[in-house]
């Protein structure tokens, strides 16, 4: 507890937020950071995952590559992807956690067009629609939900993870948490390790939050309501 306290008596001090490299600074760069990294990860596993369930192939090759990416360390590619051209900062920090951040995007995505009623896909084919037409005024817009779990996801992961990025010099707020046992934990350090730790699980837990608001905001009515049907229900008690 002495640590506990010690960090929130860390917190509570103005000069640790407002000096350079103070929290603000570190919070922007992991910030940042975590934007950038997502907006790489959508810009791979969105557009495949759309095209996959739009074509109703490749299920079975989404899983896998789900599976692959999730089972590559996060450290281990920030060890690896500074020996590249990419080199040491924030680059490499970026490609990792976009690696992180592709499964959940590229799996809700093809779920989100499989799971569309195909007798939805063939009234609107019988509407003269082409496919295209078909993936833009129909299918999209049905999977705007699994869309958005999809980037709630992968936003909440790369945050947590962002703060990896100081093993390689990429900033972010976890610079805090290493600064903090390079002081020491006897000399004061282990209230700033505590501190550091405390301001990453809010901000997670933030995004968590905010992004949950924005997936029910775009989760149309009806869709709500079928989701609570289906929710299984406790069984009564024997008795």
């Amino acid at each position: 507890m002495n640590y506990l306290h010690e960090g929130i008596v860390w917190l509570n001090d103005p000069l640790n937020w407002t000096n350079p490299g103070g929290l603000l600074d570190r919070l922007t760069e992991h910030l940042t950071i975590s934007l950038w990294a997502v907006l790489l990860g959508c810009a791979v596993g969105w557009p495949l995952g759309i095209w996959l369930g739009h074509r109703g192939r490749g299920g079975g090759a989404v899983i896998t590559v789900a599976n692959l990416t999730l089972a590559i360390p996060t450290l281990a590619l920030l060890t690896i992807l500074p020996l590249t051209p990419l080199g040491f900062g924030k680059p490499p920090v970026v490609v990792a956690l976009a690696v992180f951040a592709v499964p959940p995007l590229l799996a809700n995505a093809y779920t989100g067009l499989r799971q569309i009623d195909p007798e939805t896909r063939e009234a609107a084919r019988g509407m003269g629609l082409s496919g295209g037409q078909l993936l833009r005024r129909v299918e999209l817009p049905l999977s705007v939900p699994y869309l958005a779990a999809g980037l709630r996801t992968a936003a909440v992961q790369v945050v947590a993870t962002a703060a990896l990025a100081a093993f390689v010099n990429g900033g972010g707020l976890g610079e805090i948490i290493a600064a903090g046992f390079g002081i020491g934990m006897s000399a004061g350090g282990g209230g700033q390790i505590v501190a550091g730790g405390i301001v990453v699980a809010l901000l997670a837990l933030l995004v968590e939050g905010v992004l949950a608001v924005v997936q029910r905001l775009v989760t149309p009515p009806a869709l709500r309501a079928q989701a609570r049907r289906k929710r299984p229900t406790a069984a009564a008690p024997a008795g």
